[in-house]
Order: structure tokens, then C-alpha cells, then sequence
């Protein structure tokens, strides 16, 4: 190999970790200094960080793409693995993300906590919370992956009780704290249990033995059974999928910025422990199963209750259970270049949503269009939807030759039709119904571009159980289009609307139970108290 491109590729890793490492040092930095132009001076250099860490992820990006002209077969793992570090297309583009959410929420904070006494807590654990996630999509230890995922929940725990004289950010934090410690021991269970079945803790060393282990080829291994199942249900604890969904509505008390940075870089990191293991675990297994079923109960039931929600953050917050629930769905149905694409796509359109909810109140206040009668709507998109049909039977490799993954895209298309007007002219719904019909092709450029960046699954089958249950799921999801649909025209959409306002009621037995920890730990007696502006040093009470 070239030695100045070997020069340089070690260069460019050294510094795509170095990044996230810089993050903890001046974390440290803003829980000791005291003046306040020198925190300034810290909001900004965390700043451009930031801004760094985007411009060394494209850097390693470019990389890859150019690997086959600048290096050997598989060159840049071997130089990465002196530093710790996998580069592959799913680090690069979840790193690039976080790095980008990371630097608009700094922006953003900046001046909305500008007059605000929590000010000085946020930055160290923002960027704690930052600097873990980013070291979670790069490490190729999985040790270091489990300490990372251990690390974002507890920064993630100072943020969420910025506002500690808060009741409700009390009980948030207290049910998000027992979600965690559950979800980091079930991690650490995956983690040994994928110790005990390759020997080794280096997910490069895993991905390349797992071709010549004859028992995960058969599926005959209780370690990856082990290690799929604990994976599974810790993803689904971190993605607040249903009974545990409940702190991620109380979070709310938190604000925005720190919203913000839960729903678009954190929550979602369930998923992405999928997308980094999935090579180690050779075709459908009990995780799937798990991750199918769960996922798709909760988008089902999250669907519902967000069209019942009056506040705008706990519609936001009830769209993220559902949308997490459908990226482990198609996760479960091994559509993982779609469950990258929906984690991206997401945590950008969250963040969004988040930082603007203001102007959300704003415009909702708005005059609403008429709707078309319930029975047009349905037609218009039923013929819509027929038409995507159509072109995914004609080109069935966008959606990966998967026919419950067709049904859900026709499925969007169809819904995405069903919002055109009352008073819309021929033109104007010819040109809506064209606007929701290319979602397929879009879709299919997104697929090839993000689809390089996701490994060969190899020979995944889905089982039968696997497809009669997401073809459910789907069959579910359509009913709830059509309640949506019909809205209160129906005397059974109005009674259950009452019921699907709370939830059905499925998160209050474990609320029940951490209110009752919450009031235990409040008769606790403080034996440390924090020094005011050092987030990071205890001393005794006096």
C-alpha cells in the first residue's frame, strides 16, 4: 500500500477519535471553570468540536469509497484496529448525525439557556451524552460499547433533572434510571454471552468467524440464542417501547434542547446496536421474533394515541415511541438498510420538531382545509396505493424482495394520499397523488445510497411465524389508517379515542411502582451535596 495514503488514513482515524475524547476533556473543563466569558468560550469550542467530528466522519467516508484504488483488502479495519475504532458505512453515517444534531441542539441551547440557573449543568452532560454515543458508534470492543451505552444513560440522567424542584422530572428521571439499569444489564448479558460463543470481545474478530462457526449457521447455539434475546429486549427498554414507554412522555419537563437530543440521538440507539451486531447473528433468530412483535404492538398502539394527544410535545413524544417501534419492526424483518434510513431520517425530522414545537402551537392554531367525505378519501388512496403496487411488483428489489416491507410502503403511500383537500382541483390531486407516489422511487435512490453502508445479511429467511406476524402488524396498521379515516364519525372510534388518550392505560402498573420509589428516595436524607458550578465535585453537608 501507498505509504503516504497509509500516512494519512492513520491520521484520519486518530482524529475521528480523538474527537469524541475532546468532548469529555472539555466536559471537564466546563465543571470547574467559573467565569462566565470562559464558559462562553467553551460553548463555542465544543462548537467547532463538533463541527471537526462531522468533517473527520466525511473524511473516513470518502475512505472507504476510495478503498478499492488506495488500499489492500480490508486495509482501513486493520490501521482502525490500533486505535480501537470499526469504520464502516453504519458508524459513518450514525457518527456524521450525531455530530450534526449534536452541534444545531448546542446552537440552539445556547441562547434558550441563556438567562436559565441550569445553564451551567447542561453543557458538561450534554456533552458527556454527545462524546458516549459517539464512542458507542466507533468502538470494535464491545466491552467499550457496553461501558459507552452505560455511560449516555447516567449523562443523560443529570440532563433530564436539570429542574430537580420539579415533581414530574423527578418521577421521569426515577423511571428512566430503573429502564436503563435494566436495559445496561441486559446489554452486558448480550455482550458475554457473544464472549462465550466467539471467544473474543472484537466485533471484526466476531464478523469474521462467524462465516466459519457451523453452529451459528445452524442456529444451534445457546449463547447467540442468549445474546439475541438480551440484545432484543435491551433495545426495546432504550427505544420506550410498550409497558416501559411512560418516562419518555414525563420527560417532557425537561427542556427542549435536551428533548430534542433524547429523541434524535439517544433513543434511538436500540436500533442502532441492532444494526452493528446483526452480522454476528447468521439469519432469523428469537431477537427478531421478539423485536417483531414488540415493535409492531407499540407502533400500533403509539399510532393511535398521538392522534389523541392535545399537547404538542407529548404528540412528539407518543410519534417517537411509534417510530422506534417501527424501525425494530423492520429490524425484526431484516430490512435493515430501511431501519438505517428511518434512524437517520428520524432523528433529523425529531430534532427538528422539537426545537421548532413553538412554532408548532403556533400554526396549529391555524384554520384547518376541509377534509374530503371519509369514503373519497379512502378511494382516492386505495388508488394511489394500487399504483405503487404496481411499480414495487415491477421492480420488487426496492424493497428487498420482502413482501411485508411492499405492503408497508404501499401502505404509506396510500395514507400519504388520503390528506388531499376538500375544493382540490383534478390538477391538484393528480399532482398530490403524484407527490405520494414517489415516495417509491425516492426511497429506492435513499436505498441505494445508504444500502453500501449496511452488511451483507447472507442467506436471512424469514421463517413463516416471522411473516403471519408483521403481515398482522400491517393488517393493524391499516385499520388504524381507516379509524384516523373516519375519525368521530364512528361511535367506536369516539369511545376508544377516550381510552387510546391515555394510552390504554399500559404504562400505569409500572408507574405505580416508580412513583413509590420516587417517594422513597425523596425521605432519603442527602449525604453529598453539589458545589454550585461544579457539576462534576461532591462535598459533604455541613
Amino acid at each position: 500500500m501507498n505509504p503516504i495514503a497509509e500516512l494519512s488514513s492513520l491520521v484520519t482515524l486518530a482524529l475521528w477519535l480523538l474527537f469524541p475524547v475532546s468532548l469529555f476533556v472539555l466536559a471537564a473543563m466546563t465543571g470547574w471553570l467559573q467565569s462566565p466569558p470562559q464558559l462562553d468560550r467553551c460553548w463555542r469550542l465544543a462548537g467547532w468540536v463538533m463541527l471537526a467530528s462531522m468533517v473527520s466522519s466525511l473524511t473516513v467516508g470518502a475512505m472507504l469509497v476510495l478503498e478499492p484504488w488506495l488500499f489492500d483488502a480490508d486495509t482501513p479495519v486493520g490501521l482502525a484496529a490500533r486505535f480501537g475504532v470499526y469504520p464502516d458505512g453504519v458508524a459513518v453515517w450514525m457518527a456524521l448525525m450525531v455530530a450534526f444534531v449534536g452541534w444545531v441542539i448546542l446552537r440552539y441551547a445556547d441562547n434558550y439557556l441563556r438567562q436559565d440557573p441550569g445553564r451551567e449543568r447542561f453543557l458538561p452532560w450534554f456533552l458527556v451524552t454527545v462524546g458516549s454515543v459517539l464512542v458507542l458508534v466507533l468502538t470494535n470492543h464491545l466491552l467499550i460499547l457496553a461501558g459507552a451505552w452505560i455511560g449516555v444513560s447516567l449523562a443523560l440522567h443529570h440532563l433530564l433533572t436539570l429542574y430537580p424542584d420539579r415533581p414530574e422530572a423527578r418521577v421521569a428521571a426515577v423511571q428512566k434510571f430503573i429502564v436503563s439499569r435494566v436495559g445496561d444489564a441486559l446489554v452486558i448479558t448480550g455482550v458475554l454471552a457473544l464472549y462465550l460463543h466467539y471467544d473474543t470481545f472484537l466485533l471484526p474478530d466476531m464478523v469474521q468467524n462467524m462465516a466459519q462457526s457451523e453452529a451459528a449457521r445452524a442456529g444451534g447455539s445457546t449463547a447467540l440464542t442468549v445474546a439475541s434475546v438480551a440484545l432484543a429486549l435491551a433495545a426495546a427498554l432504550k427505544c420506550a417501547q410498550i409497558p416501559f414507554h411512560g418516562w419518555l412522555i414525563r420527560v417532557m419537563e425537561a427542556p427542549t434542547p435536551v428533548s430534542a437530543l433524547l429523541h434524535a440521538g439517544v433513543i434511538n440507539l436500540g436500533g442502532f446496536l441492532w444494526l452493528r451486531l446483526f452480522p454476528v447473528f447468521d439469519g432469523f433468530t428469537t431477537g427478531h421474533m421478539i423485536l417483531l412483535v414488540v415493535g409492531g404492538f407499540t407502533a400500533v398502539v403509539a399510532v393511535l394515541t398521538m392522534m389523541t394527544q392535545f399537547s404538542v410535545k407529548h404528540a412528539l413524544a407518543w410519534s417517537t415511541c411509534a417510530q422506534m417501534g417501527f424501525m425494530l419492526f423492520e429490524i425484526g424483518m431484516g430490512a435493515y438498510t430501511l431501519a438505517l434510513l428511518h434512524l437517520l431520517a428520524h432523528s433529523l425530522y425529531k430534532a427538528h420538531s422539537f426545537l421548532a414545537s413553538g412554532r408548532t402551537v403556533v400554526v396549529s392554531s391555524a384554520r384547518k382545509l376541509p377534509e374530503l367525505p371519509a369514503g373519497r378519501r379512502i378511494s382516492f388512496g386505495l388508488a394511489t396505493g394500487l399504483v405503487a403496487a404496481v411499480i414495487l411488483w415491477w421492480a420488487p428489489w426496492v424493497v428487498e424482495y420482502n413482501l411485508v416491507f411492499g405492503l408497508l410502503l404501499v401502505l404509506a403511500v396510500a395514507a400519504s394520499a388520503m390528506g388531499i383537500p376538500a375544493g382540490a382541483t383534478n390538477g391538484v390531486k393528480l399532482r398530490g397523488a403524484a407527490m405520494a407516489v414517489a415516495l417509491v422511487p425516492l426511497y429506492a435512490m435513499l436505498h441505494l445510497l445508504l444500502g453500501p453502508a449496511v452488511p451483507d445479511q447472507g442467506g436471512f429467511v424469514i421463517p413463516l411465524a416471522g411473516y403471519v406476524t408483521g403481515s398482522v402488524m400491517v393488517l393493524l396498521l391499516a385499520l388504524c389508517a381507516l379509524c384516523i379515516a373516519f375519525g368521530g364519525q364512528l361511535r367506536v372510534t369516539q369511545a376508544l379515542s377516550v381510552h387510546f388518550r391515555h394510552g390504554l392505560y399500559l404504562a400505569l402498573p409500572f408507574d405505580r411502582f416508580t412513583r413509590l420509589l420516587a417517594a422513597e428516595a425523596l425521605r432519603v436524607p442527602q449525604v453529598f451535596k453539589r458545589v454550585p458550578h461544579h457539576p462534576f465535585r461532591l462535598e459533604e453537608e455541613s
